[in-house]
């Protein structure tokens, strides 16, 4: 331990000894005793013990509080009551002086024992010959000089990490799946595991900068600002007759454990003249996207369904859930074609086709955004945009690519 002593151990009269203070608090902190530290800097154990405790007025000599570090503007706000207080570490000590269990402490203080252990390991002095000993005030600056924000974040300091996600975010993976490819492919290394929210933080937080602004766009929302979502239903009811609900489905379609059962929709272009059909599979999220290069009528809709659909093999043709679309107004002769039966949404019910309405949403966003002209996709390129989104691992399916999921069934 480096300690500078003073050359001069003359009186100074009233000149204040502030670099003084700040060498004896820093050495009672690194573990040193009261009277070691006023020793070095050339102070009296009493004057340090006012600088400690402060004095009592007497005579003319007036009172004067106890000198502490000026604390930060950032840490001069009230502690949140998730936070150790002063009293509650003076409390730890005096209970530890009494040799009292972590267990009792931690109930004492209404507080986890998990808690109370991590306090005195962080904030405990350690001196040269190994013994420690847990000092209250010189743990509260020790917990003090360590709140202040903002920090520098784990992204910014680790550049492989940061590489990582970055050529993540540009193929447009979701924050969620790189977090969770990377406790997968470094499950060895802890300094390359992030949380999402850290990711969004990292994109979305005033100051951080960890990540490019713009890499925003690649997000399934593209916005540059966070916010809640809040969607009004404006779906209206629509005629299609001899329909089938839902609540008709069987319940193996319900709960995702056999395959075969689909979902689909239309996604509409510019002007309302031109579509493509999205059908997606239950159990493995498995996308396929159905070229409509004329019409969306109900004729061309069936005629293109039945096309796509016959390609199954028959274990993967069980049924096909739809919202009341009038481009559906001719399922009986679907399912007549392909002995697949179709079953109806309520009005308004768009989660009951929630495999479907969460594949859209990246197709909308990254491929085929409202507004354009789908008849120029051929159905060359609608095949390039599903391999690519099948490729993608998916939370749900344990992070797991559709196409991974879909290529098991079809071995086994």
């Amino acid at each position: 331990m480096d300690i500078e002593f003073r050359e001069s151990r003359r009186p100074r009269g009233r000149q204040p000894l502030v670099q003084e203070r700040e060498t004896y608090f820093r050495l009672v902190d690194q573990g040193m005793s009261y009277a070691e530290a006023a020793r070095a800097v050339g102070i009296s154990t009493r004057t340090g013990e006012r600088w400690r405790n402060g004095r009592g007025a007497s005579g003319r000599i007036k009172a004067f509080p106890p000198v502490t570090p000026t604390p930060p503007v950032a840490e001069q706000m009230p502690d949140p009551s998730r936070y150790l207080c002063e009293a509650d570490r003076i409390h730890i000590a005096d209970r530890l002086q009494e040799r009292a269990t972590i267990r009792a402490i931690a109930a004492e203080l209404g507080r986890s024992p998990s808690t109370i252990s991590r306090e005195i390991r962080r904030n405990r002095t350690v001196h040269p010959n190994g013994r420690w000993r847990y000092r209250p005030f010189a743990a509260q600056r020790r917990a003090d000089s360590r709140r202040p924000r903002p920090k520098p974040g784990k992204i910014g300091q680790t550049p492989e990490l940061h590489d990582f996600i970055q050529s993540r975010l540009t193929l447009r993976w979701s924050p969620e799946q790189i977090c969770h490819v990377l406790r997968r492919r470094f499950a060895d290394r802890p300094e390359m595991h992030v949380s999402h929210e850290i990711i969004y933080q990292a994109l979305y937080a005033r100051g951080r900068s960890e990540l490019r602004r713009e890499l925003t766009r690649a997000l399934r929302t593209g916005r540059t600002m966070r916010r809640p979502r809040r969607l009004a239903d404006l779906r209206r009811t629509r005629a299609v007759k001899n329909m089938v609900m839902i609540s008709q489905r069987p319940s193996e379609a319900a709960d995702r454990a056999v395959p075969g059962h689909w979902e689909g929709d239309l996604i509409i272009g510019r002007n309302k003249r031109s579509a493509i059909a999205t059908l997606v599979e239950r159990s493995t999220r498995y996308l396929m996207l159905v070229h409509l290069p004329q019409d969306y009528n109900s004729a061309a809709v069936r005629d293109a369904l039945v096309t796509t659909v016959n390609i199954l093999p028959p274990h993967l043709k069980r049924s096909l859930t739809w919202d009341q679309g009038t481009e559906m107004a001719a399922h009986r002769g679907f399912s007549i074609a392909t002995k697949v039966p179709v079953y109806f949404c309520d009005p308004g019910s768009p989660w009951q086709r929630g495999s479907n309405e969460n594949t859209n949403g990246p197709l909308r966003q990254y491929y085929f955004p409202k507004g354009s002209d789908l008849s120029t996709h051929t159905p060359e390129d609608l095949q390039a945009v599903a391999t690519e989104l099948n490729s993608r691992p998916r939370k749900t399916l344990d992070w797991e690519t559709p196409a991974e999921r879909l290529h098991r069934l079809l071995a086994g």
